[in-house]
């Protein structure tokens, strides 16, 4: 019997799919707007771009959910793909609230 991958659950596949996004936005925020963090959040909500942002600090959760297939992680894989999930269904909010 092979020995159990260590981070090969759902939970830290979840846990790292929602911070990743968070640090994306953080490092947008930094490299594109000189004001707060609330009020960029702020600015894009009132351009109805909001959603839009969020969807683009999405993408390296691709990034990640490959590196846990390359690693033979298939259970942090699909915690990645669960907290894209509840990232859409955030946008989804956003966009038609």
């Amino acid at each position: 019997m092979a020995p159990e991958k260590r981070f090969d659950t759902i939970l830290s596949g979840l846990v790292s799919g929602l911070i990743l996004p968070a640090v994306t936005l953080v490092i947008i925020w930094l490299i594109r707007y000189e004001g707060g963090f609330f009020r960029f959040l702020g600015v894009f909500q009132q351009m109805g771009m909001l959603s839009k942002i969020l969807s683009l600090s999405v993408i390296p959760n691709l990034l990640l959910f490959f590196l846990f297939l390359w690693t033979n992680r298939p259970y942090s894989a699909r915690g990645v793909i669960f907290a894209t999930l509840i990232m859409a269904f955030v946008m989804l909010v956003l966009k038609f609230a």
